[in-house]
């Protein structure tokens, strides 16, 4: 970077660039301070309203009286006395409004205090830019620089770059451009004098009109060329502070190498005095941009190799030269002197942005800063319901154009909360998808000009703001009652109802058939219907099973599966596994299967049922297609929670055994009987209490 002093600069702008007024603003460090002070102090004084918030980060949404109150599921908000969002009050930092990423909050806070970058990775919607946003609010504003781009005439092509305190740029460059009229009044009130003088004296003396006309074109020109070159000591002010409330924060997600690393337009007129100078045409980058501030990059695998790299190189020199992006243009002839880009990176993503993501930038950032993951649910608690409410009423706030919700919505919104979690005692943590059911909810009464959002809007919302995935599903579901493709009722060899995950929250009823053939060379098992690599493993895993259990030579045999209509997408995971062998089971003994029963779940090599996804969406996709039975993995008894139009359409039994899928699920006594037995007697599992047992009903999805 070049010294803070220029000769080019107007002497009055110099001696206003001084350093700036002392602000009562405090450090990042002292607004951790007093957070962590007020954190050990406890829970904030009670207003009277019942719906209190402090100032702490994280903050506490209190109850009135400041008594904590039993977790009973009839106080859905945790205690709340309301009669609409509108009561509660709604924290003024960003950093207080973020819910449920205690971890991220605390690690934020650090490194605010201490100027450390950090990684997060988590599911998206998990709040990770409004993390990032939060810790632009903890940084100090005095130290915000402006950054001036001077010409350089020794060398056109290497502008000067000067750095000031914030909002002292505009002083400067305004202190230059009344330099730069000053002396271009003065050149005008020179050049027309020499033109009257010469055209005066080609009329009066020389007797030459003509003559004097064209000697004052070129005197005009020439002075008009010449004040070009006083344009040009006039700074380019590159970074500009001077309206900047708090540190700067930029959101570089995917951004082109121009606009992250800054850039130089190309001049199509390079000579003849009509070239714009260099220094004018120095753009910016995001990275200098976020000098004092917080670069934020989501996806940050998505940035070309190259474009981390010099991103990893401003991180570590605190500096960054601008230069043209394009190498045929004109701009690439130019280089600034360096450019400060002292910033704090947030770099973010899924999973996946770890593989693709620079291995020497992310040693950098865990070396020199933290790596957090953002949690997807939390456990559902008195405090989390409260916190949820206040979630609302930031949404309602935050948008501006929603009426506040009543107590029985917000009631809603956090049993879809928990729905969404697939956990049971969870609340999801994926607050973006959440938002915009609430808005969805919103423009549904606003457009009833309604004063607040019932229940009735948010069970409305919901229909309305399916995904496309669910949207998808449900038409398969229709296609096939139309088509006679689900088969509910009666009893089939070979064939088996089972239930897959369309995207994250969409059930859909997936058929799988078997079929047993001689083979002309040694026995293979064959699955059709796009398998993936895990859903192949997993049928691989079955013919374990098979081979163990039957008492038939199957060496000699193939064993077709098939998928059917598994859609583009085709088939990934392990949870169609107990589907496959019972179907597989039912073909090779030639034992029918009820149809009117649907199934999911994984099973391991020695027949135990393990765990899947999604069961609640796969439980109301069999309901949705008339089916009345599903059979699940005992272990996700807890992470049902259906809704309630479904829970007296369908009965779940739940199971841990491959013999207790056979026992629900084959038709034929004695056939099944013997069946079920022998694979007890194989296995060595004896079931402790007998499956299938009517009026199980479904778990409470409370």
């Amino acid at each position: 970077m070049s010294d803070n002093t220029d000769t080019d600069a107007a002497p009055d702008a110099d001696r206003e660039a001084t350093e700036p007024e002392e602000e009562e603003t405090p450090a990042a460090g002292q607004h951790v301070a007093d957070d962590e002070a007020s954190d050990s102090e406890g829970e904030a004084p009670d207003t009277g309203d019942g719906a209190t918030s402090d100032t702490t980060l994280g903050s506490d949404v209190e109850i009135e009286g400041g008594s904590e109150f039993e977790d009973d599921e009839a106080q859905l908000l945790g205690g709340l006395d309301i009669d609409s969002t509108e009561e509660i009050e709604v924290p003024d930092r960003l950093v207080d409004q973020v819910i449920g990423q205690d971890h991220a909050r605390d690690v934020i806070k650090k490194a605010a205090k201490q100027r450390r970058h950090v990684m997060m990775i988590g599911s998206p919607g998990t709040g990770k830019s409004m993390l990032a946003k939060a810790m632009s609010q903890l940084l100090p504003r005095e130290e915000l620089q402006d950054v001036l781009v001077y010409h350089n005439p020794d060398d056109g092509n290497e502008p000067k770059v000067r750095t000031v305190p914030g909002g002292k740029g505009e002083q400067i460059v305004e202190a230059h451009k009344e330099e730069a009229r000053k002396r271009n009044q003065m050149r005008t009130f020179l050049m027309w004098i020499i033109i009257a003088i010469v055209i005066g004296y080609s009329l009066i003396i020389a007797q030459q009109i003509l003559l004097g006309i064209l000697a004052a074109g070129v005197i005009y020109l020439a002075f008009r060329y010449s004040s070009r070159g006083s344009d040009s000591m006039i700074p380019n002010l590159l970074v500009n502070n001077a309206s900047q409330k708090t540190a700067p924060f930029e959101d570089a997600t995917g951004a082109h190498a121009g606009a992250l690393l800054g850039d130089v337009r190309h001049d199509p007129f390079q000579s003849g005095g009509m070239e714009t100078p260099s220094h004018d045409r120095v753009e910016p980058g995001a990275i200098h941009k976020a000098n004092k501030g917080v670069l934020f990059v989501d996806e940050i695998n998505t940035l070309d190799i190259r474009s981390q790299q010099k991103l990893m190189t401003a991180i570590q020199e605190g500096e960054f030269g601008i230069t043209g992006q394009s190498e045929r243009s004109s701009g690439a002839m130019v280089q600034t002197e360096p450019v400060p880009t002292d910033f704090i990176m947030i770099a973010a993503g899924n999973l996946d942005a770890m593989e693709n993501m620079h291995p020497a930038l992310r040693s950098r950032i865990k070396g020199y800063g933290y790596e957090v993951y953002m949690d997807d649910t939390i456990e559902d608690d008195a405090e989390m319901r409260r916190k949820y409410t206040r979630f609302v009423a930031q949404e309602v706030e935050n948008d501006g154009r929603l009426p506040h919700f009543t107590e029985e919505a917000v009631e809603e919104l956090i049993l879809e909360a928990r729905r969404r979690a697939g956990r049971k005692g969870h609340l999801t943590l994926k607050f973006r998808d959440l938002g915009g059911l609430v808005r969805v909810a919103g423009d549904i009464a606003r457009a009833e000009d309604k004063d607040r959002t019932t229940r009735e809007d948010v069970l409305q919302a919901k229909r309305r703001s399916r995904s496309i995935e669910q949207q998808l599903a449900d038409n398969y579901i229709e296609r096939r009652k139309d088509y006679e493709l689900t088969v509910n009722d009666g009893d089939v060899v070979g064939r088996v109802n089972g239930l897959a995950v369309m995207g994250e929250d969409s059930g859909i009823v997936l058929p799988v058939m078997a079929e047993v053939t001689p083979s002309q060379g040694p026995g293979q098992v064959i699955a059709t219907g796009q398998l993936k690599e895990m859903a192949e493993e997993a049928v691989q895993n079955v013919s374990a099973i098979i081979k163990k259990f039957s008492d038939e030579d199957i060496s000699e045999k193939d064993v077709h599966i098939q998928f059917v209509q598994a859609g583009e997408g085709g088939v990934d995971g392990d949870s169609a596994s107990i589907t496959v062998a019972t179907a597989v089971i039912s073909a090779l003994e030639n034992v029918p299967i009820e149809q009117h029963i649907a199934m999911t779940g994984s099973l391991s090599v020695r027949g135990d049922v393990l765990p899947v996804g999604g069961v609640t969406h796969k439980i109301e996709a069999a309901a949705k297609a008339g089916l009345d039975t599903v059979i699940i993995p005992e272990a996700n008894t807890q992470d049902v929670m259906i809704e309630e139009e479904y829970e007296e359409m369908i009965e779940i039994v739940p199971v841990s055994h491959i013999s207790e899928v056979l026992e629900v699920a084959l038709a034929g006594e004695p056939e099944k009987d013997s069946l079920v037995d022998r694979l007890k007697s194989i296995t060595g599992k004896a079931l402790e209490h007998e499956v299938g047992r009517q009026g199980s009903g479904s778990p409470s999805p409370q």
